[in-house]
């Protein structure tokens, strides 16, 4: 395959493979059953190996875990459970002599209610410019028994938990889309701005390479906090998408603007259409944006046809790149869902304990990892997805760490079940996540998954992971560098096929039954065996097409 000269070498962002490090469940260093820092630098040479070009790390700052991480007490420290502050200095430094750029979770909606910020909101009493950097609100009802409005939370329950005073008094109410352990910021004051410009600054100056900006749009609420009413426009809601979230993003961009090296954002922006969507990728904003809509895509012709083309479309309307990703720390694993009847998913109904069919999930599975790094732009992969993991949904009540479960009173159990912890090696657990002789991992590995471990899949060039790597070592020597737009093709029903440029074809089986791939085309890559020039039911392939 010919290699264009006469393309500009894109931004590294544009067309990055980004892998998604949830720490706590990557791998442990010090044998207490839970992964951290040290654990991750151990494995750097595993994701250098990889292919992969930058590691996105979930918080790692101080937190009372009430969220996994996403309860921040201090934005400028470690948590204890995953190391120190010079740990993370070391480990981006190592990060960077492997040519893997380091990108961390900032979480600016809310803190946690243990923040010196929020204790001594609650300390310093009624009307006190401590609590102006929250939203505190007095209740309604006769005697402000009631929540402020009618938010609910992600996480089920009222948006709403009110306080008791320090004479033992009923309070005012705190807003918390989320737990109540995570009181939402007030953007609109002054302090909350230069703080978070502060906090970008702090981890900039030790060579972070961006952020991944959590709940990217909800950061500024409606004045007033109207309600949402019964019958809410979803694309007009008071605690999402309110136009000062954009203001917000101009002024972080100029800040890492002026830092050499192309720091960027990623945003995670959940919205119910692609206009919404595209406004926060305007040139003075976040750099990208998880696509979503992709993610939740059933794993059918048409839908995942409509889904790229609205995505390509969307995105050029601002010349930003798409991402492309299949699963992350709060959704259930794709093996898992493409085995299912219904392929699509959804948050609010995940469907946890569905009927699956692991073999057909690893099947489409493969397929689409070879779709995802194939199309233009980013594409991000969760750690464990190189393994082909499913979701684990038999863990203990007991065990589960997810507000959610508490929250919706047990009726959803959560994201536990796509973060337990990875497996490395041998025969048992730990199954090489922690050192022998170790701490149990803090959630149980199926015992199955040692068939599935890094060291049992990383010679057999049929696995997984050698599919994971081939892809996207392909990837970056060629891929990266064709152009960003594709050009269908026609194909036979039930197939999608595409070109970049005149020189790579990525062809998709939908249907139930093989289909012939064009005659004197050249296989580069295949997520199943083309036998006879067949191209298998749920299997992608890369072609350099025959040319005359």
């Amino acid at each position: 395959m010919t290699q264009p000269t006469d393309r500009p070498t894109p931004a590294w962002w544009r067309t990055a493979s980004i892998y998604q490090v949830y720490v706590r469940s990557f791998a442990d260093g010090n044998g207490d059953g839970v992964g951290d820092l040290a654990g991750v630098r151990s494995r750097l040479p595993y994701l250098r190996d990889l292919g992969v070009d930058a590691l996105w790390f979930n918080p790692w700052y101080l937190s009372p875990m009430a969220d996994g991480g996403y309860d921040v007490a201090d934005y400028r420290d470690i948590d204890p459970l995953f190391g120190t502050l010079a740990d993370a200095q070391d480990l981006i430094a190592d990060a960077h002599q492997h040519d893997l750029r380091v990108i961390v979770d900032l979480v600016p909606n809310h803190c946690s209610d243990q923040h010196v910020w929020f204790r001594a909101a609650l300390a310093a009493g009624p009307g006190s410019p401590e609590r102006e950097r929250f939203w505190f609100a007095p209740g309604r009802g006769e005697s402000g028994e009631l929540p402020p409005n009618d938010w609910q939370s992600y996480f089920g329950g009222n948006a709403w938990t009110r306080i008791t005073e320090a004479d033992g008094t009923p309070g005012p109410w705190y807003l918390h889309l989320f737990a109540p352990e995570q009181p939402d910021l007030n953007w609109e004051h002054p302090e909350v701005r230069t703080e978070f410009e502060s906090i970008l600054r702090f981890w900039l100056d030790r060579g972070v390479d961006g952020f991944r900006i959590d709940v990217a749009h909800g950061l500024a609420k409606k004045p007033g906090l109207p309600d949402v009413g019964a019958d809410p426009d979803i694309t007009d809601l008071p605690y999402q998408d309110v136009d000062a979230v954009h203001d917000i993003y101009r002024s972080w961009r100029k800040i890492t603007d002026s830092y050499p090296g192309e720091r960027v954002f990623v945003g995670e922006v959940w919205l119910p259409t692609p206009g919404q969507f595209a406004r926060y990728l305007r040139a003075d904003e976040l750099h990208s944006a998880f696509n979503f809509e992709f993610l939740c895509s059933a794993w059918e012709h048409d839908a995942v046809r409509g889904v790229i083309d609205g995505t390509l479309a969307s995105h050029r309307q601002v010349g930003a790149p798409p991402t492309w990703v299949l699963s992350n720390h709060d959704t259930i694993r794709h093996v898992t869902r493409y085995g299912r009847e219904d392929t699509s998913f959804d948050m609010g109904d995940k469907r946890l304990g569905a009927p699956t069919d692991r073999a057909l999930g690893v099947r489409r599975a493969r397929a689409a990892a070879l779709l995802t790094t194939a199309l233009p732009g980013g594409v991000y992969i969760y750690q464990g997805d190189e393994l082909g993991l499913s979701e684990v949904e038999d863990l203990p009540d007991h065990l589960l760490q997810d507000p959610t479960f508490v929250r919706s009173g047990g009726t959803d159990r959560g994201r536990d079940g796509c973060r337990v912890p990875l497996p490395w090696s041998g025969a048992a657990a730990p199954l090489g996540f922690s050192p022998d002789g170790s701490a149990a991992p803090w959630l149980p590995q199926p015992a199955d998954w040692a068939g599935r471990s890094v060291s049992a899949q990383g010679d057999d060039p049929g696995s997984h992971l050698s599919l994971y790597r081939a892809a996207l070592r392909v990837r970056r020597s060629i891929l990266t560098t064709l152009p960003e737009e594709i050009s269908w093709l026609q194909s036979l029903p039930g197939v999608l096929a595409f070109s970049r440029g005149d020189s790579f074809v990525c062809a998709v089986n939908f249907s139930t039954q093989p289909v012939p791939l064009p005659e004197g085309a050249v296989v580069l890559l295949s997520s199943a065996d083309c036998n006879d020039g067949l191209l298998p039911s749920d299997a992608c392939v890369w072609l350099r097409p025959h040319t005359s």
